[in-house]
């Protein structure tokens, strides 16, 4: 994954300066040229194996990292694209789906994700997750950005820049787990376990696969988050819904969304966002970073037909709900894929993605028996374990050149390796982190607060 992300970050400073280094070689030539004919006439013979030897041992030094502000320009705009996914975008989508006397609580999720996150990426996190360290973890060389100077380059791009960019990943990893526990817990608690969770889950799983860590030297393909933030979160939030139980009065009351008017809203800055979320992901201003734009528009395109087509069958209507969630399935599905696949291969993702997630958020969810409120496991858990997984089948030599898998099945293990491991690590540091909490402080707010709404009782404040 790392080579992967290497090659498609560097190829357009190789492209733009391959006239240049064909220069140097030829210089390089000529002076090696002129080298053997001084060598021929001037060094008596017995020196010449001598000479040749020590010629023919030194090396030319590696070119050093230089900046390209093509590069930085555009994850500078990324960065502001990812940030807008959190806030507006998942804000609105999920205050949009929830009653009207929770809506406040429910953005405020959103928003503290942000604040909280931002605090413990650059306090410990980011070290955590790209400091050296071992296999698993990273270490505390850079510790509050420590020896991050403006002049530190990550690639082609200043390393600061890449810090922020890469918290915005992290913001909205935490924010999606809200949509499983909406209406439900208690506020105080909820900014408590995002600022344990961001450092103890989601710092080491991105060491794991984009850090240097033992996913990524396995060989598992993902270009922009299918199990760092999709599936991490959908678990997550599963595990959470389980643990708080469900609302009160689930399927005997109305539980209808209040305005589904900023879920749209939301939803299409989700989708315009997603454009940095995977496009800045190849780290680059470059012919990758445009091809995951093509993928991520036609794989959320092709989603949100096929929901909608599937929701027509099933429930005899194709709502306008559907068509939002649709929309988003198909961006977590092709996010893993986006620098690895064609457009036909983002095609076929958006179509299956959209399929299978509905069945995500309606079979499943029942089958499951928990009240993931809005959806985070259905559309983020399961889209990202079916985008990961397809990857494998659907990564192609047209896009990846040599980097691309040989081994179909071999690729396949990695990938499922990655989602078994993610699964596993997410749902069990969820579970200890939100029992202590459970234990110590409570997670669930009093009855007669949750009927109350928790704009009122958590905030002190209410949508008229």
């Amino acid at each position: 994954m790392k080579k992967a992300l290497l090659a498609f970050g560097l190829s357009s400073a190789l492209l733009a300066g391959s006239a240049a280094w064909a220069q140097e070689v030829t210089a390089v030539e000529t002076a090696n040229s002129q080298v053997t004919q001084v060598t021929t006439q001037t060094i008596p013979s017995d020196l010449i194996p001598v000479v040749t030897q020590s010629i023919s041992s030194v090396e030319v030094a590696e070119p050093e990292a230089v900046l390209d502000t093509g590069d930085t320009a555009w994850i500078l705009i990324s960065t502001a694209l990812v940030l807008l996914m959190t806030i507006p975008g998942l804000a609105l989508f999920y205050a949009g789906m929830v009653r009207k006397k929770n809506v406040l609580s429910t953005m405020a999720h959103s928003f503290v994700a942000a604040a909280v996150v931002s605090i413990t990426w650059i306090a410990v996190g980011y070290s955590l997750a790209f400091g050296d360290g071992n296999a698993f973890i990273g270490n505390l060389d850079k510790v509050m950005l420590a020896g991050i100077t403006t002049e530190t380059l990550s690639g082609s791009i200043p390393e600061i820049l890449f810090v922020i960019f890469q918290m915005t990943f992290a913001i909205i990893t935490v924010a999606i787990i809200s949509g499983s526990i909406a209406e439900r817990m208690k506020f105080g608690a909820f900014v408590a376990f995002i600022a344990i969770w961001s450092v103890v889950v989601y710092a080491p799983i991105t060491h794991w696969v984009w850090g240097g860590g033992w996913l990524g030297n396995d060989g598992a393909l993902d270009f922009a988050g299918g199990t760092v933030v999709h599936i991490n979160s959908g678990v997550a939030g599963l595990v959470a819904a389980y643990m708080l139980g469900k609302r009160m009065g689930l399927g005997r009351e109305s539980m209808a969304p209040h305005n589904l008017t900023l879920t749209v809203l939301g939803a299409s800055l989700l989708w315009v966002g997603w454009f940095g979320f995977n496009g800045g992901s190849a780290l680059g201003a470059n012919g990758s970073a445009g091809y995951a734009l093509v993928v991520t528009q036609v794989a959320a395109a092709a989603a949100t037909l096929s929901w909608l087509v599937t929701e027509k069958i099933v429930r005899g209507k194709a709502s306008v709900l559907g068509g939002a969630s649709g929309a988003v399935a198909g961006l977590v599905v092709i996010t893993p894929a986006a620098g690895f696949v064609t457009v036909g291969g983002a095609l076929a993702m958006g179509l299956i993605g959209g399929v299978v997630c509905f069945w995500g958020i309606t079979a499943l969810k029942r089958m499951l028996k928990a009240d993931d409120s809005l959806d985070a496991f259905g559309l983020h858990g399961v889209g990202g374990i079916v985008g990961a997984i397809l990857t494998a089948f659907f990564a192609s030599e047209f896009i990846m050149g040599d980097a691309v898998p040989t081994n179909l099945m071999h690729q396949l293990w990695v990938q499922v390796e990655g989602v078994l491991a993610t699964v596993a690590y997410s749902a069990m540091l969820t579970f200890i982190i939100l029992k202590v909490l459970d234990m110590t402080i409570g997670i669930r707010v009093a009855s007669d607060d949750e009927r109350m709404g928790l704009d009122l009782s958590q905030h002190g404040e209410r949508v008229d």
